[in-house]
């Protein structure tokens, strides 16, 4: 009795803490039910490299994860699919521009000499570059303040020689995006007057970000060397300090900024290993820089095939599907086994209901992401609990029938299915281990909570219905074989 009693004590104390778990740990929604964007990106082949491998493409799935990581969007997923295309998911993220630009940019970081006797044309190109920029930055202002355009800006034939000077003639689109593209074509021209050196972004430990001192809306990145790297720094700005040569930061081909070094860095140059980026950054821009030097340079280009954004209506109206059909199936599933199985169905009933509380509870614990797929997969773990029910209480009235009391029905039930409700389970075991190891995506969902479904299946049927079956027949009321089986089915002796 003790024994009993404590097993008791034991599956109300997990219920109550399942309970609290719940309570406390929302559940992770995945894209399909909370909405959200999808982008499909594919790795290309450059350089020697002809044909993606399998190495690569996790080195560049790598790289991707920590810019993810870096957004800051929770509950990211990152996958491959085949041989060289990835898959991202952003819940809750409905416009994914911004990481699609972060994620396909390659983020290769260089440090470069400005080229001797390019001091004429470098100023030019400055000077045209801040000037576009400055005009860029002012259109940006007054699209979001409503106000009217001003005069004082480049006119039509400075814009169209500008254009010409740099191969944009007859540039299609909006006047803003004509002058990024003017922008970025400068901007790779200016890179293109340095040359490149032996300190890439391949040195670095880490970079950061802060806001310029007496500057407002203006803020740098901060970038930390290694020791190989600072050694490097410390060379390069030497050989240019005092001789009015610039020194330039490139970032995938395009110069975001160029410094000048002192003459007071002539003996040894900049040393410490740290640098400090200043590119007339805003916030935003500030954050992405960094995200991307953070993460790393991606070893081969991404190409970005699809952008899928599903919204939160439709995420809601699957969430609202999925709980009906859960609902149900339950609902269905009690009514039968009450019908079926009397007052054992009724003790399966509360058998599944902690089911599915310690499954909610392991997947808010683990955290399992939920997908309608994942719900198709609990729903199914249901059955599975359900079956070990049933093949322990078919069980049950066949000894009733043999002419065996009550207690001793019980007893050799449990005991005689135990083979057949292992077996069952271990096989269902087998075939989710394979679609977690060998599938993607969806999948995965799917075998993750079937899998765990199981598990917990095995525990509530022979743990719990049996705790609850031996708590209910301590009550003589209770104790009768017509709650099992009908009078006609049993032997003269127990009717």
């Amino acid at each position: 009795m003790a024994r009993q009693q404590g097993w008791f004590a034991l599956i109300l104390a997990l219920a109550i803490a399942a309970g609290s778990v719940t309570a406390s740990f929302p559940l992770e929604l995945g894209l399909d039910l909370r909405g959200g964007s999808q982008l499909t990106l594919e790795v290309q082949p450059a350089g020697e490299i002809t044909r993606v491998k399998s190495e690569q493409l996790e080195a560049v799935k790598a790289v991707l994860d920590r810019r993810v990581n870096g957004l800051g969007v929770a509950e990211s997923t990152l996958q491959t699919i085949g041989d060289d295309q990835l898959v991202l998911q952003l819940p809750g993220e409905q416009d994914p521009t911004r990481a699609a630009k972060v994620l396909g940019e390659t983020a290769l970081l260089e440090f470069r000499a400005q080229r001797p006797g390019t001091e004429q044309e470098v100023r030019g190109l400055q000077r045209l570059k801040r000037q576009v920029e400055s005009i860029l930055k002012s259109k940006q202002e007054r699209a979001i303040s409503g106000e009217s355009p001003s005069d004082d800006e480049l006119d039509k034939q400075q814009l169209v020689e500008a254009q010409q000077a740099f191969g944009l003639q007859g540039s299609v689109g909006s006047e803003v995006e004509q002058l990024e593209q003017l922008n970025e074509k400068v901007s790779i021209k200016i890179a293109e007057l340095f040359e490149p050196t032996s300190l890439t972004g391949k040195d670095l430990v880490t970079a950061g970000r802060q806001q310029q001192q007496n500057v407002p809306d203006s803020w740098e990145v901060t970038l930390s060397f290694n020791r190989e790297g600072g050694d490097q720094f410390a060379e390069l700005t030497q050989s240019i300090a005092g001789t009015g040569r610039l020194l330039g930061i490139v970032l995938d081909g395009r110069s975001i900024s160029e410094a000048s070094v002192g003459e007071q860095f002539r003996a040894a140059g900049i040393t410490g290993g740290a640098a400090t980026i200043s590119g007339n950054f805003n916030a935003e821009d500030a954050r992405d820089l960094e995200v991307q030097l953070r993460g790393g340079s991606l070893p081969l280009p991404v190409e970005i095939l699809e952008v899928r954004t599903i919204g939160p209506t439709l995420g809601a109206e699957n969430i609202r599907r999925s709980l009906i059909a859960a609902l149900s199936g339950l609902a269905l599933v009690a009514v039968f086994m009450v019908v079926a199985y009397r007052l054992a169905g009724l003790v399966a009933v509360l058998a599944l209901s902690l089911y599915a509380l310690f499954n909610l509870a392991m997947y808010a614990l683990i955290p399992v992401i939920l997908t309608l797929p994942g719900i198709a997969g609990f729903i199914l773990s249901i059955g599975m609990a359900v079956d070990a029910n049933v093949l322990i209480f078919e069980r049950v009235k066949d000894e009733l029938r043999r002419g065996n009391t009550l207690i001793r029905s019980i007893e050799t039930g449990f005991s005689q299915a135990l083979s057949s409700i292992v077996d069952g389970h271990l096989t269902t075991l087998i075939s989710c281990a394979a679609l977690f190891f060998l599938g993607t995506g969806l999948v995965k969902g799917f075998a993750a909570t079937l899998g765990i479904g199981v598990v917990l299946s095995l525990f509530t049927a022979l743990s719990c219905t049996r705790t609850l079956l031996r708590f209910l027949m301590g009550y003589q009321a209770l104790r009768r074989p017509t709650n099992f089986l009908p009078a006609k089915q049993l032997p003269s002796s127990l009717a």
